[in-house]
Parts: C-alpha cells; sequence; structure tokens
C-alpha cells in the first residue's frame, strides 16, 4: 500500500515522543471538525437503511443530481477502473497518488503528468483524471473549461474523473450540479471539510446508470448506521458551515504568512493545507519531528504540505520550530 500522511503514532514510535506531545500537520483535515452530536443505539443495533434521508441531504448539499454514499473516496477510487475495458488513462501530477496506483493495478495504460502537458493532449486519453483543487500542488481550474474538456471526452465514450476532496472551502467551483451528464464522475469526502475523516464518508457524483454500476460493484451497506447518522446531520448544517469556510480560509491565508516570513512561500494551497517546494524536504521533514511536529512529506517534487494548525499556541509553536530549523 501507498504511504499517506497521518501515520501519527508509527512517527511517536520512531522519533521516541508520546502521542499527546505532537502537533499533527500531516494531513488536510479540518481542525475545527463539526460537532458531533450524541448516536442513538438504533444506530448501532440495526442494519444502515437507504431510506435515512442521507441521499436526499447530501444532493441538497452538493447540490447533485444523483450520488453515491462510499466508505471515502478511497473506495471509489478503487473501483472505478473496474468499471471500464483497457483505457489510455492521464492523471495529474503531483497528485493524490492512489489514482494512477488503482488504474494501473486494474490493468489499465496509466500516464502521469504535469497538468501543463497533460491537459495539451487530451485527444490521447479515455479517461482524464483531475484533483480539484490539486493535492498537493493547489492547482484549479474554470467550470467552463472542465466541462469543455468532458464534452471532448464524452464525445468518444471516454470519462472525466475530478476529484473534489478539498472543494468543500470554496464550493462555488465544484462540478456537481454538472454530473448528470454522461462520463463525469466527480468524487467528494466528507472528512477533510467536516473533520470526520474516521467515519471513512464520501460520494460520488455521476449519472444514474454509472452509480447503479458502482453499486454493484461495491455491494450493500457501505456506510455505517452511525456515520450516516452523522453525515445527514452535518451535510444539512448550514448555520455551520458558512463561518466554518471563513475560518478555514483565514487560517490558511495566516498559515502561508507564516511560512513565508521564514522564507518558505508556499508553492501552492487552499483552504486546508500550504504546499512549499523545496530541495531539502527530507531534512527539514526530520527537523521538525525531532521537536514533534509531523508534516507530509512528498518525494516527486520534494516538497512539505502543512496542514492547519488549530489554535494560536499550535501556530506559534510552529514559528518557533521554523526559526529553530532555519538558524
Amino acid at each position: 500500500m501507498l504511504e499517506h500522511g497521518g501515520r501519527l503514532r508509527r512517527a511517536a514510535h520512531e522519533y521516541g515522543i508520546p502521542l499527546d506531545d505532537w502537533l499533527d500537520l500531516s494531513t488536510g483535515i479540518s481542525p475545527y471538525g463539526w460537532p458531533v452530536p450524541a448516536i442513538p443505539l438504533s444506530a448501532w443495533q440495526r442494519l444502515p437503511e437507504d431510506e435515512d434521508d442521507l441521499v436526499e441531504a447530501a444532493r441538497a448539499y452538493y447540490e447533485a443530481p444523483h450520488l453515491l454514499p462510499v466508505a471515502g473516496s478511497q473506495a471509489a477510487i478503487q473501483a472505478l477502473p473496474l468499471l471500464r475495458a483497457t483505457s489510455r488513462v492521464g492523471i495529474i501530477a503531483p497528485g493524490y497518488a492512489e489514482h494512477a496506483h488503482a488504474w494501473q493495478r486494474a490493468g489499465h495504460y496509466v500516464t502521469v503528468q504535469a497538468v501543463d502537458t497533460l491537459l495539451t493532449s487530451i485527444g490521447a486519453w479515455d479517461v482524464l483524471v483531475l484533483i480539484h483543487p490539486n493535492n498537493p500542488g493547489g492547482e484549479r481550474f474554470e467550470v467552463e473549461q472542465l466541462l469543455s474538456m468532458h464534452a471532448e471526452l464524452a464525445a468518444r465514450g471516454g470519462w472525466l474523473v475530478v476529484d473534489e476532496a478539498f472543494m468543500d472551502v470554496t464550493p462555488q467551483q465544484s462540478l456537481c450540479p454538472y454530473t448528470d451528464r454522461t462520463g463525469l464522475i466527480v468524487l467528494r469526502s466528507a472528512g477533510k471539510f467536516f473533520g470526520l475523516a474516521g467515519a471513512r464518508a464520501g460520494f460520488v457524483c455521476a449519472s444514474s446508470a454509472l452509480l447503479e454500476q458502482l453499486q454493484e460493484q461495491l455491494g450493500p451497506w457501505t456506510l455505517s448506521g452511525p456515520t450516516r447518522y452523522v453525515l445527514r446531520q452535518a451535510l444539512a448544517d448550514r448555520e455551520w458551515q458558512a463561518p466554518a469556510r471563513i475560518r478555514l480560509l483565514q487560517a490558511s491565508e495566516r498559515l502561508a504568512a507564516l511560512l513565508a516570513r521564514h522564507g518558505w512561500a508556499p508553492a501552492a494551497g487552499c483552504g486546508l493545507f500550504q504546499w512549499c517546494r523545496r530541495d531539502d524536504a527530507t531534512q527539514m521533514h526530520r527537523a521538525l519531528a525531532e521537536r514533534g511536529i509531523l508534516t507530509r512529506l512528498f518525494d516527486r517534487p520534494l516538497s512539505l504540505r502543512f496542514g492547519l494548525p488549530a489554535d494560536e499556541a499550535a501556530l506559534e509553536r510552529l514559528d518557533h520550530a521554523l526559526a529553530e530549523v532555519l538558524r
């Protein structure tokens, strides 16, 4: 399996620092999670039921004509390649590596390229996989640009797959409202914006025909009863969502400014992380870890991704650590 952020227990063991003494900035998960209420006993005791209004709440939140709840967008990433005959697949780089891994494992011909190169040869792909905003590269696309790409692909039976795991902070840029179009598939994650990564929940927005195929592939009960109960309320809580977006954008701007003051001006970012390209990223990752601060290290290209510090104390701790390691 591929490496991911969030391996805090492993870092605690490797560096000999107690788990509670760490500042974990290795993920793009909001530190200001939605306040989870008490979960009724019935959610634990009964099998999950599709008629619980979760789909209706999700359709309203994402403004999607059709969608399917899945066990995190990761489940869809692994299953979608199984629904196509062998295809030529172009995937954005740098990006979430599980996309290329899944398409390669399913026997497709995969090319991973920087976005500028990738988009100059759309005619070469049967499937184009983009991440918007990109993780970690931060690239963004205009809605009309994406719809034009989709039309070109769909005209010859192709797919445009857009991973919008980090889109919740800027929902106006989402393609979800257009996903009744054949061959347009959007993946959404509930873990990042709502701070519910442990729930392992996401949604696939696509045509009803494709979602039926995907549901057959995944089987029943993709989400647990407690997860469905929590998600239904979180997705409907508009009073929490609006100020949460503002808070995340402000926190991300403060993080970017702090990094820039230390000569680490981010190459890219969004409302949930900032990304810095550095030739000494490996050494900096280790130096920060020795001080109990976990970041996400990338080797292609060498870079560090910083998640959001949760409060002033965490921001000050990062500030002091950067001053030390760069002294």
